[in-house]
């Protein structure tokens, strides 16, 4: 069954981690078993701290849903090795009229070449002009003829060469033979036979006829061998016991991997001629199956549900090749489309957190104990002890039943969520784009960043280190402007580093802007109080 991914969104906090998890976990506890929690970033040490304090793994970490070879229905034919007869594989080849190629492996499994009806009719072709067998093993001749060997010649016979020759009734003085190197059909014919095992031909393949006792008894090195085909049918079928290794094509083979792009694979079949092509996995580099042209036209699609986000700028790279069945969210509605309608629950909440725990509620279902304490730790982070402006008393209702599940002091949890300390020498660009968000309003283009903590002074001190990575950030992704909020619980407001156009700021926020920084009081929430004071200015 196809994984359903439940993803927040890209440098998720703990509100996006949580919701994801308790929404899969939601779904898989009322029966639908698919549904697997995703995250588009690394975990941020609050995160990380209380998913290790209560025994949780941190979900899939994902890159992005573009779609792979491994998300189409591409086909699974037989898988050949190479000593198999042309006549094995033409006879798969019809058993599935769809297939386009068979895959030939080596004696390890790895993949040597790619075999078509093309390549079996072309080889026929040949065989008009030139009717020779070199090296055929004679347990493919017995196999295909379904033949007998009637004699024991002198050596032991395992392989077999020569041009075939059929002998048509005529005299002995004009034999079908000139020279050793030669494998004759004949019938009833015991002269011709005869003359045939004293001259010591290669092989003899006697159709629909008996051979008399004093042949099989004969001293010969000529391989005699029956079966109950006409002559027309066993010269063709003398031909199609060669290993399929001579016939099928081992030269610019165009491999694809199942973790391929689609993107990717398009561009290469379009450059190229061939109508199937072989799929490998990339640990065991064994062959899975072969693609044609047509899978290609309309895959498969990853199924996704959205949390904590419905903005495409903060979405999966990728999102516009998937099929998006669900979004839950608190924020603003943004700009993702979808082709089919879906489920679609925005709420004015303070973390979409708190509208998965009505979900449970509304299903009679109990989260369990340590699901219920991650439950209530990510509603106290994302309105900040409830000192949010988004916080709602649903909110403190929710976390406080949470709480009470978990049998955990919401006080307690808060001051531990909010106490941890940042290590002084951690890396500016973990510290910066841990809770960093990319929004496109109106025409611009800017970035938001937020670190909530109880020591707001302390990051000051890395003011310069952060202001230079924010211009960096800047020029790369073309921002016209962007802004860290420093937001303290303690001091119930936001220390904001700025940069862009000052009389913007200055416009949007009522203050003036001195070294590139402000502080706002009462201002803790990024999406509810600074983005739609600068929203306002662009109407």
């Amino acid at each position: 069954m196809d994984k359903i991914y439940v993803t927040g969104h890209r440098n998720p906090d703990t509100d996006s981690i949580v919701s994801a998890m308790a929404y899969a976990a939601l779904r898989n506890a009322m029966g639908e078993r698919e549904y697997v929690a995703a995250r588009l970033g690394h975990l941020s040490d609050e995160t990380k701290g209380i998913l290790d304090r209560f025994g949780f793994e941190p979900p899939l970490l994902i890159n992005n849903m573009r779609t792979q070879v491994q998300d189409l229905d591409f086909d699974h034919p037989p898988i050949l090795n190479q000593a198999v007869t042309v006549n094995h594989a033409w006879q798969a080849m019809e058993a599935g009229r769809h297939i386009a190629a068979l895959p030939i492996t080596d004696d390890d499994g790895f993949l040597i070449g790619m075999l078509t009806p093309g390549d079996i009719a072309e080889y026929d072709m040949q065989t008009i002009a030139n009717p020779v067998l070199e090296n055929v093993p004679i347990f493919n001749i017995l196999a295909v003829l379904e033949g007998e060997m009637l004699n024991e010649p002198r050596e032991v016979v395992n392989t077999i060469s020569g041009r075939v020759t059929i002998a048509l009734p005529c005299g002995l003085r004009e034999l079908p033979f000139g020279n050793k190197d030669t494998i004759l059909v004949c019938g009833r014919q015991p002269e011709v036979v005869k003359a045939a095992a004293e001259a010591g031909v290669r092989c003899i393949v006697l159709c629909q006829s008996e051979l008399p006792e004093e042949l099989r008894q004969m001293e010969t090195d000529t391989c005699i061998i029956s079966t109950p085909y006409d002559t027309y049918r066993t010269i063709r079928l003398l031909f199609h016991a060669l290993p399929c290794s001579c016939v099928c094509r081992k030269t610019d083979l165009e491999v694809f991997y199942l973790d391929d792009y689609i993107d990717d694979v398009k561009e290469v079949v379009l450059q190229s001629r061939y109508r199937s092509y072989p799929i490998l996995d990339r640990d065991t580099n064994q062959v899975v199956g072969t693609l044609s042209r047509f899978h290609i036209i309309k895959p498969r699609r990853k199924r996704v549900v959205l949390v904590d986000h419905n903005e495409a700028a903060q979405s999966v790279p990728g999102l516009e090749q998937t099929d998006v069945l669900a979004i839950i969210d608190h924020h603003r509605l943004a700009d993702i489309q979808t082709s089919n309608p879906i489920y679609f629950r925005n709420e004015p909440v303070g973390s979409t957190t708190t509208i998965v725990a009505g979900m449970f509620q509304e299903k009679g279902l109990m989260p369990s104990k340590k699901l219920a304490a991650i439950m209530a730790c990510a509603i106290l982070s994302d309105t900040v002890m409830f000192k949010s402006p988004t916080c709602t008393q649903r909110d403190r209702s929710m976390a406080e039943r949470m709480a009470s599940l978990a049998e955990l002091s919401l006080d307690d949890l808060g001051r531990d969520i909010f106490s941890a300390s940042v290590p002084e020498d951690k890396p500016i660009e973990d510290l910066l784009f841990t809770d960093f968000k990319e929004f496109h309003i109106a025409g611009h283009d800017f970035g938001i960043s937020q670190i909530t903590c109880i020591d707001s002074d302390r990051h000051l001190q890395r003011k310069e280190e952060f202001l230079d990575l924010m211009r960096k950030t800047m020029e790369e992704h073309h921002y016209m402007l962007m802004i860290l909020m420093l937001t303290d619980v303690l001091k119930e407001g936001s220390m904001i580093l700025y940069l862009g156009d000052e009389d913007l700021a200055e416009h949007a926020f009522h203050v003036k802007i001195k070294d590139n920084q402000i502080f706002l009081p009462k201002v803790m929430s990024r999406k509810k109080q600074v983005v739609p004071m600068l929203s306002a200015l662009w109407g």
